[in-house]
C-alpha cells in the first residue's frame, strides 16, 4: 500500500495480515492481489476458501466506497472454480454491475497467476449514511 491509499484500506489490518497490494482502486472498480503463503492453506494443501473470500472481499470493499459515505456488505456469494496453492499469485478485479438509491451489486474476479479463473463473487452492498473518517 502507498501513501495515496485510501484511510479505510490503510486501517485494514484483515488485509494488511494476509499481505494484500492494491493495484487498481477506482470508483466502481478495483484490483487486489496477494502471494499464497504456507499459512494460507487447508488441510488439502490447497488455498483456503475463506482466504480467497477475504482476497474478493476486500476488492468489493474498494470498489463498492465510491464516495464520502461509508458503504458495507449486505451479503455476498463465491464460486471455487480451480484449487491453487502456495507460492501461486492470486488477483481480484473488482467491478460495479448497479448501482440504485443505497443498494448496489458488484462482480469480482480471481485469477491466478496464468490469467485462469479461480473464483466468481457477488456482492450486495448497503451504502450508509455514516461518513468514511479520514
Amino acid at each position: 500500500m502507498n501513501a495515496h491509499t485510501r484511510p479505510m484500506i490503510r486501517r485494514d489490518r484483515a488485509s494488511a495480515a494476509l499481505g494484500l497490494r492494491i493495484e487498481v482502486d477506482d470508483p466502481g472498480e478495483a484490483a487486489v492481489s496477494m502471494v499464497v503463503r504456507d499459512d494460507m492453506l487447508n488441510g488439502f494443501a490447497i488455498t483456503h476458501g475463506g482466504i480467497v473470500f477475504a482476497l474478493a472481499d476486500t476488492a468489493f470493499a474498494l470498489a463498492c466506497n465510491e464516495d464520502e459515505r461509508v458503504t458495507v456488505a449486505a451479503g455476498a456469494d463465491i464460486s471455487f472454480l480451480k484449487s491453487t496453492t502456495v507460492g501461486q499469485t492470486l488477483t481480484a478485479h473488482a467491478s460495479r454491475r448497479v448501482v440504485r438509491g443505497r443498494t448496489g451489486i458488484y462482480d469480482v474476479t480471481v485469477v491466478d497467476e496464468a490469467g485462469d479463473v479461480v473464483a466468481e463473487f457477488r456482492g450486495r452492498s448497503l451504502t450508509t449514511d455514516r461518513p468514511q473518517a479520514g
